[in-house]
């Protein structure tokens, strides 16, 4: 079985004004480490997907920029072994 890099499936949607998915999209590639990242919206509301290790960093950043819900963190690990994530 294959290891997996990163461990946490991250998504989230975030609600504010003004959000660029250009930019948040850069500044989550320069400051947090994963891969797979998806970010999809407008300028209200934005969707992030990303694998991480370290998911409550991302959380953290998110909250600073809106509102954020829909959280959903899976475990990869769990899954790729049978298990519930």
């Amino acid at each position: 079985m294959d290891e997996i890099e990163f461990r946490y499936d991250t998504q989230l949607l975030i609600d504010a004004e003004g959000l660029d998915e250009d930019e948040l999209d850069d500044y989550i590639t320069e400051h947090f480490v994963g891969d797979s990242l998806l970010v999809i919206g407008d300028d209200e509301t934005v969707k992030i997907h990303f694998h991480t290790n370290e998911p409550w960093k991302l959380l953290e950043y998110c909250a600073t920029l809106g509102e954020i819900y829909d959280i959903v963190v899976e475990d990869m690990d769990r899954q790729s072994r049978g298990l519930k994530g």
